[in-house]
Order: C-alpha cells, then structure tokens, then sequence
C-alpha cells in the first residue's frame, strides 16, 4: 500500500529577486585593475619575492639577496620583479650595477581590503 503525504508549500515569489546587497558589488572598472594586480600576485614566485624584500633591512632588497633565497634563474626572477614591478608593488632603484627592489608603500592595500570584505 502507498502512503501519500502533502508537504506544505512556501511562496518564494515575495522577495526572492529584491533582496538588498550587503555592501556595494565592486564598479566594473575596479574589478579589472584588481584582477591584474591579483594576477600579478598569483604566483608562488611573487608572493616569495614580495614577502622577502618587505622582509628585508629598509624593506628594500637586491636582485643578488633574491637570487640566494630563490632556487629559479636570474633571468625568471627578472621577470618576475618586472611583472610586479609593472603592476606597481615594487619599484626599482639601479645603483651601479645592481637593482634594488622595494615594496612601493600601501599596494597591497587594495587587494587587502578586497579579500579582507569577503
């Protein structure tokens, strides 16, 4: 023999589509620019570089004080400082022969409060 049960029902026309945001969604301008800085930071190599000049005496670093901790070749490191040179995190400073990198002060800001809201 089957039993059958009626289940109540619950109108979910009211307020399914005029539910009010939080907080304001970001502007689309804005999502582009933090999506090329989060790119630029997407990268276990980056992260590395950019934790090791902040860490660094002055937060300023030399391409030579990298290469010792990084276990990638010069030119990858290049790139790598150029792509986050690029994206404004670092700015370099040439003296003599040698680079050196530091943390442009307040870039990582945005990208902060960004992750930090979710």
């Amino acid at each position: 023999m089957m039993v059958t049960q009626t289940l109540p029902l619950t109108d979910i026309s009211a307020d399914a589509c005029t539910s009010s945001l939080a907080r304001a969604a970001i502007a689309p301008e804005h999502a582009e620019t933090l999506a090329r800085s989060l790119k630029a930071l997407a990268d276990p190599a980056r992260l590395r570089i950019i934790s090791i000049v902040a860490a660094h005496a002055a937060a300023e670093a030399c391409v030579c004080d990298l290469t010792d901790q990084l276990t990638l070749s010069q030119p990858t490191i290049s790139h790598h400082l150029k792509v986050l040179v690029d994206a404004g995190f670092l700015t370099r400073v040439k003296r003599g022969t040698w680079s050196y990198y530091s943390l442009v002060p307040g870039s990582l800001n945005s990208v902060a409060g960004v992750l930090a809201a979710v």
